[in-house]
């Protein structure tokens, strides 16, 4: 079992959602919040993981120059344009 002193503003915020409805009860409440932090963490795991392969790609040499990646986008986006435009 976990207690937590959550402070007055956010027990106070906590109350209100389960007073509300919006939640059954506190332990609701915070276990939908651990789960969303959890998410977080998974996102940011995935994020440094994909930052972290991309200096290994460009520490290998393994990049285009940005002018070249630049024009690849605009001829490919101007190729979605209706004719005319």
């Amino acid at each position: 079992m976990i207690s937590a002193d959550l402070g007055q503003q956010l027990e106070t915020f906590v109350a209100d959602l389960v007073q509300t409805g919006r939640y059954n009860s506190k332990s609701e409440v915070l276990r939908e919040g651990v789960r969303l932090v959890q998410e977080r963490e998974a996102w940011l795991a995935a994020v440094h993981a994909g930052i972290k392969r991309g200096l290994q790609d460009a520490d290998a040499g393994r990049t285009k120059p940005a002018e070249e990646v630049f024009d690849r986008l605009e001829a490919k986006y101007r190729a979605m344009l209706p004719i005319g435009e």
